[in-house]
């Protein structure tokens, strides 16, 4: 990677980026640590996501931003190291709307909150149309804090941009022609009403594919059948039957349907009908109070607490489960202090 010249920087400057660049391996594993964590936090909770990227702050930028200076001509990060809070970047991008405030509640809840910006509802407060999306800077909660698994991200700050697709495809779309194009003098006007009919057009969309994904919710789906010779629930019928039991709780990514599938089949549940026997007394048992939610759960991972509380330890102990048998204990333990 070319590194940038210090020469004609400022002292205190230059020694700024000079320890970035120095540590510039370290921030590129705490880049990949917030990616995977983040993945694990949307994971955990059941909520719909498209996909989580990630990317740390080159040395060429970092030196560019760390230089810049406002009208007066005083440096507008003198202390650039902590002033500059996007050198870890990551992206987490959604379907709808409402899941980008279910992806900025969780991560205030799991994680320490340093910053939250929605930046399209500031562009709707100036009565405009224009980039959406929602900005959050957070940290490693105590717990990880102290874990040595997470030393690369101790006491960094990661920014993670929530967007929807259809805001990401804008923004996108804009930056590359506003800022890395060339727009002639004469077309920058139309270009501009253009960009803001696009994101109007694109804000209308966004609310039409929410308000389908709400009316699914409450509208029982044709079931799809699946393959004679699979013994599993079709992923469609178990997000349908889920849409169902679990009215309030949100869809839940689709492989995760069929990962629960498989977890059903472990445990011998191959049809509906049975599904439904081992939940019903569920229903009495007030998990989510138990569980104490501090974020809506997706449907799958209210599936998920309730086949715990029913089968315990056999269920932690499904091979479906190996790589989180931990996490399932301390939820188990959670589930069962709240009934002593």
């Amino acid at each position: 990677m070319d590194e940038p010249s210090t020469e004609r920087m400022p002292a205190a400057i230059r020694r700024a980026v000079e320890e970035y660049a120095a540590g510039y391996d370290d921030l590129g594993r705490a880049g990949s640590l917030a990616i995977a964590l983040l993945e694990r936090i949307l994971d955990e909770s059941g909520i719909n996501y498209l996909t989580v990227t990630g990317r740390t702050k080159s040395i060429t930028s970092f030196a560019e931003k760390a230089t810049r200076r406002g009208a007066d001509g005083a440096l507008l990060y003198p202390d650039p190291l902590t002033q500059i809070t996007d050198q870890l970047g990551t992206r987490v991008i959604t379907y709808v709307q409402g899941d980008v405030d279910l992806v900025a509640a969780l991560l205030a809840d799991q994680l320490i909150l340093v910053d939250d910006r929605d930046l399209g509802q500031e562009t709707a407060d100036e009565g405009r149309f224009g980039y959406a999306s929602r900005h959050v800077w957070v940290r490693l909660d105590p717990q990880r804090e102290a874990d040595p698994a997470y030393a690369p991200l101790h006491g960094r700050i990661v920014q993670v941009q929530i967007r929807t697709v259809l805001q990401h495809a804008w923004a996108q779309f804009e930056h590359d022609i506003r800022y890395k194009g060339t727009i002639p003098e004469e077309h920058r006007s139309d270009f501009d009403r253009r960009f803001t009919l696009a994101a109007g057009l694109l804000e209308l969309a966004d609310r039409e594919f929410s308000t389908i994904r709400d009316t699914l919710r409450t509208t029982p789906a044709a079931a799809g059948g699946a393959p004679d010779d699979d013994p599993r629930l079709e992923p469609r019928e178990l997000a349908a039957f889920l849409a169902g039991q679990y009215a309030d709780a949100g869809w839940s990514r689709a492989d995760h349907y069929e990962w629960i599938s498989g977890l059903l089949l472990e445990l011998g549940v191959t049809s509906l009908d049975e599904l439904g026997d081992v939940l019903r007394p569920t229903l009495a048992w007030r998990i989510p109070e138990r569980m104490d939610y501090r974020y809506p759960p997706g449907a799958v991972r209210r599936l998920d607490d309730a086949l715990l509380a029913v089968f315990g330890t056999r269920y932690v102990e499904l091979h479906g489960n190996a790589h989180r048998v931990e996490l399932l204990r301390q939820r188990l333990a959670r589930l069962d202090r709240s009934t002593s």
